[in-house]
């Protein structure tokens, strides 16, 4: 029977011991109505005419762990690059922002790279964000943000684990649309405008997944304990005397 959403962020949070709640993200085609939005106001517009009510998407993720909201497309439009993965533009228009095109000019990225960026497929009417224990709709992708030791047990236990790099954004699309977890390392841009700490990486679980996830790793945190102990016995031989 699979599990309701609370259950399943509890055992997110004992398995991997989790500094950070476990995050529902889902991609509607209607804008909910029992839903708040998420209603910072628009910054003042870039040359290029970009704005948004954050600097970039994934500084959502730092306001879900603490409540549950809806945004809109342009909520997202400071970030070219957000916005392209999560299918709210199209990477013509990504490419044509002299967001996108500063990253480019100082060689952060190269065309190929971007034109090989996973993103949403269909532009959603809404995305809604918050802590997974009581999502409001059913999710998309459930994110987590971990630590090495995090990453460590969650590969251990997801052996098909996708490891990415930048943007970091690109691994929610990937999490729904090819229903591939994947964890990346993070990006500079990300890193700056989120203020993530230095230690933590993110994960991104296709939510149809998550059972089956959870149950991968209650069995890998059994193995790790086992050789936990053996380890921690073998290494007392050297702190005799």
């Amino acid at each position: 029977m699979p599990r309701d959403l609370a259950q399943a962020a509890r055992e997110l949070h004992d398995h991997l011991s989790l500094a950070s709640p476990p995050l529902a993200i889902a991609f509607t085609q209607e804008v909910p109505d029992d839903v708040p939005r998420f209603d910072a106001p628009f910054a003042e517009p870039a040359a290029d005419g970009r704005t948004g009510r954050v600097s970039a998407g994934c500084v959502f993720w730092m306001h879900a762990a603490e409540r549950t909201f809806a945004t809109l497309p342009e909520d997202h439009g400071n970030c070219s690059v957000g916005s392209y993965t999560h299918g709210l533009i199209s990477l013509e228009e990504a490419a044509s922002r002299d967001d996108t095109k500063a990253l480019l000019d100082c060689g952060w990225v190269d065309q190929e790279s971007v034109q090989g960026v996973p993103a949403v497929r269909h532009k959603p009417a809404a995305i809604v964000y918050g802590p997974l224990k009581d999502a409001p709709v059913p999710p998309d992708v459930v994110f987590l943000r971990v630590t090495g030791k995090q990453a460590m047990i969650l590969k251990d236990a997801l052996p098909h684990l996708l490891s990415e790099g930048k943007p970091q954004c690109h691994i929610v699309a990937i999490a729904r649309e090819q229903q591939q977890p994947a964890l990346s390392v993070g990006c500079m841009v990300s890193r700056v405008r989120t203020g993530m700490p230095s230690s933590e990486m993110t994960v991104a679980i296709p939510a149809a997944k998550l059972d089956e996830t959870l149950d991968a790793l209650a069995a890998a945190q059994q193995a790790d304990r086992a050789v936990a102990q053996y380890a921690a016995d073998d290494k007392r031989r050297f702190q005799a005397g």
